[in-house]
C-alpha cells in the first residue's frame, strides 16, 4: 500500500462538470490509510508541474483526476523524472473521453476508480515519445497522437461546449469531414520500411481507442513494446461518412484505403503543415509550420494502476 499519495485534480475536466464529482470523492480520500495530499490545477501544464513536484517531494503514487488531457500532463511530468524516483500513476477518469483509462480497464464509476487508484497494484505500460523536428519540442503520450483529420476533430471538439462525451467528438467529426477535407503527402520511414502516401488522417496508437469510442486500432496493446500507425488515404467526403460507423465498430481495416502497421520508431515528413493532437491535447493548430515528426515507443516506461480485467 502506498504511504504517500498526491492527487492532482483538474476542475475544468469535462467542461467543468468534474467539480461536482470531485466533491463526493474527498470523503474517500479521508478514509485512506496513508498520507494523501490534494492539489487542484489552475492553468494549462500545471498538472505536469505538480506531478514533477510530487516526485521531488517523495510521493510514492500520483493520482490524476480528470480526462485524457489531465493524464497526458501528469505523464509528461512523471516521465521527466529519473525512473528510479518516478512515482507510479493512478487514474480517476472524470473527463470527456477517458480513452486511456478505458484501455486500462479502470472503472467508469468515480468512487470505484479512486479506491483502485489509491490501493491497486501497478504494472508497466509503454509510453510514446513525439519529437517535433521542426522546432525541437518533445512530448510524451500514453494513448494516441492524431495528425490531420483527427487533430482537427480534436480542435473543433473544444469549441462545442453544449454537447459532451462521444457525441461531442462525433459532432466534430461531421464538421471536419464537411469543412477540412485536405490531404497531406507524407514520406514515412519506420524501423521496418519506408513509403510515400497522400493521406487525410494519420494516427499513432498505443491504445486502441480515441474520441470516447472510435476504435482506431482495435488490437493495440499498452504493454507489447510497439505502437501502431494507421493512415487513411485520400478518399471522397461520402466515403469518409461511409467509414465513420466502421471506425466506431472497429471494422474499418477491411477497406483498402486504410493501412495499419506496427513500429518501434517512425519519422514523418510532410509537404504541408501538420495539425497534431496528443491524447486530446492540441500540439499544433491552424497557422503552424510543423512538417517533420519522429515517434518512438518506450517499452515498459511507466508503472500504472490497471483494472483487474487487464492487470
Amino acid at each position: 500500500m502506498p504511504k504517500k499519495v498526491k492527487l492532482i485534480f483538474n476542475p475544468m475536466a469535462d467542461m467543468g462538470r468534474a467539480r461536482r464529482i470531485a466533491n463526493d470523492l474527498r470523503a474517500v480520500v479521508e478514509e485512506f490509510d496513508g498520507e494523501a495530499s490534494w492539489s487542484d490545477t489552475i492553468y494549462p501544464t500545471h498538472a505536469m508541474e505538480l506531478a514533477g513536484q510530487a516526485a521531488s517531494e517523495g510521493y510514492d503514487r500520483v493520482v490524476a483526476l480528470g480526462g485524457d488531457g489531465t493524464v497526458h500532463e501528469v505523464i509528461n511530468g512523471l516521465m521527466r523524472i529519473p525512473a528510479e524516483r518516478r512515482p507510479l500513476l493512478g487514474i480517476v477518469p472524470i473527463g470527456s473521453g477517458n480513452d486511456f483509462a478505458h484501455a486500462l480497464g479502470i472503472p467508469a464509476q468515480a468512487e470505484r476508480a479512486l479506491a483502485l487508484a489509491l490501493n491497486g497494484q501497478a504494472s508497466p505500460v509503454d509510453i510514446g515519445l513525439l519529437t517535433d523536428e521542426t522546432r525541437g519540442r518533445q512530448e510524451y503520450f500514453d494513448n494516441t497522437v492524431g495528425i490531420g483529420f483527427d487533430a482537427i476533430v480534436n480542435i473543433r471538439s473544444h469549441q462545442l461546449p453544449i454537447v459532451k462525451g462521444f457525441l461531442m467528438y462525433l459532432t466534430a467529426v461531421i464538421q471536419t469531414i464537411l469543412l477540412n477535407h485536405h490531404p497531406a503527402c507524407i514520406r514515412f520511414e519506420s524501423d521496418r520500411e519506408a513509403w510515400d502516401d497522400c493521406v487525410l488522417m494519420t494516427t499513432i496508437c498505443n491504445g486502441p481507442r480515441e474520441g470516447g469510442g472510435f476504435l482506431i486500432s482495435p488490437e493495440s496493446k499498452l504493454d507489447d513494446g510497439v505502437m501502431q500507425i494507421l493512415t487513411v488515404q485520400r478518399v471522397s467526403r461520402p466515403m469518409m461518412f461511409r467509414l465513420l460507423p466502421e471506425f466506431i465498430k472497429g471494422t474499418h481495416l477491411r477497406f483498402p484505403t486504410i493501412r495499419l502497421q506496427s513500429f518501434k520508431k517512425i519519422r514523418l515528413e510532410s509537404d504541408r503543415p501538420l495539425y497534431i493532437h496528443a491524447d486530446g491535447e492540441v500540439i499544433t493548430s491552424f497557422g503552424s509550420n510543423v512538417r517533420r515528426l519522429l515517434f518512438e515507443a518506450l517499452p515498459s516506461a511507466l508503472q500504472v494502476v490497471r483494472g483487474p480485467a487487464v492487470a
